[in-house]
């Protein structure tokens, strides 16, 4: 399982690809096969919004600006689960109740979503799997490599380490055993620090809960002792903030401390040191893919050819598009989301880090 296969056709020309097909149909309701969309609304389901603010604050509005742009008649139908599956199930199924025939589902629990899935075939709607890969027969995923988001974190880390690598101990407080991209997050990270570092001296799962992952932190220094580590890789951003508040209670310093999501608080913790790193992962190319593959669904046309990938998921084939992953330490934090649009530079150099803004070059 997420195995993949790469096409010659890159992702942005496979987006191209799509844009002009849309474009070819008419994404006002002109042209041939506008008349094809009977049904205008998009279902968007996203996970949680207390671990992580990515979703809230990006994923959603900028589906709703891409599927808007690309289908004038369009809306999105959004719910979030709360980091509860009961709840995102219920959302699910009152997509369905609605006649949604599209979805983007970002499950809590992706292990348990091929009932789902069958349910939405069955009244003809179909499933993207959105960031994570969802288990059934969706129609196709959108998300980021998330084993090389593992392995950049692993060798962010080692960067951070130098040549005292060799002699570390590492803590690893991975993301929800339920979540399939924490499991590609660990491997990937475990593929470049295996061998590398002295040892994984410690290592639990952390859930995406923030309280959680200082528990498990907590249990690793009293267990471990406060030397008795040299690094820890932590899974997400709004996990690693909690983790370095634990280190500083036990008066703990000097420990690179890496995450991902480039949360705007992370990126300044980054900038004075506090993090090590974060991984910045451009939500636009993301969210442009999932709008695009919706719209063309809605539109009763094939997204294989302009997938970038293909995912294997126990035995299917799933049309994919992968992005690229970006490392964030405070030498690269202008030139990535700064540069990038994530942020602007008064978003990030806020007046309790103003000095820390112009130490990194940030003008």
């Amino acid at each position: 399982m997420n195995a993949w296969t790469r096409r010659t056709i890159s992702g942005s020309a496979a987006l191209s690809l799509a844009l002009l097909s849309l474009t070819a149909c008419g994404s006002s309701g002109s042209g041939p096969g506008a008349d094809s969309i009977a049904n205008t609304t998009v279902g968007l389901l996203l996970p949680e919004k207390s671990s992580s603010t990515r979703y809230e604050a990006f994923d959603k509005p900028l589906i709703e600006k891409s599927v808007a742009s690309l289908c004038t008649k369009c809306t999105i139908d959004y719910a979030n689960a709360d980091n509860n599956e009961t709840t995102q199930k219920m959302q699910f199924d009152a997509l369905l109740e609605k006649g949604v025939k599209v979805i983007l589902l970002d499950p809590v629990n992706a292990k348990d979503t091929a009932p789902w899935i069958e349910a939405a075939k069955a009244k003809g709607a179909k499933v993207v799997a959105y960031d994570r890969l969802a288990s059934g027969d969706v129609a196709a995923y959108v998300s980021f490599d998330n084993a090389r988001t593992g392995e950049l974190q692993g060798n962010a880390l080692l960067d951070a380490l130098g040549p005292k690598a060799t002699d570390a101990n590492v803590v690893m407080i991975n993301g929800a055993e339920s979540d399939p991209n924490a499991a590609s997050f660990k491997s990937g990270a475990h593929k470049s620090l295996d061998g590398k570092v002295k040892g994984i001296v410690y290592e639990q799962s952390g859930e995406w809960k923030p309280d959680v992952a200082a528990q498990k932190m907590n249990d690793a220094i009293h267990k471990l002792g406060k030397t008795g580590f040299q690094a820890v890789y932590v899974a997400n951003d709004g996990m690693a903030a909690s983790v370095i508040e634990t280190l500083k209670a036990a008066g703990i310093k000097n420990v690179p401390v890496g995450g991902q999501d480039a949360s705007v608080d992370a990126v300044q913790r980054v900038l004075t040191g506090e993090q090590t790193y974060t991984i910045y992962k451009p939500y636009q190319p993301e969210t442009d893919a999932a709008g695009t593959i919706a719209v063309l669904l809605l539109k009763g046309l094939d997204v294989s050819s302009v997938a970038s990938s293909i995912t294997e998921s126990n035995g299917a084939h799933i049309p994919s598009m992968l992005l690229t992953p970006i490392v964030v330490t405070k030498a690269k934090v202008a030139v990535t989301v700064i540069d990038g649009g994530l942020y602007t530079k008064d978003e990030v150099c806020t007046a309790a880090f103003t000095d820390a803004c112009a130490a990194a070059g940030i003008q």
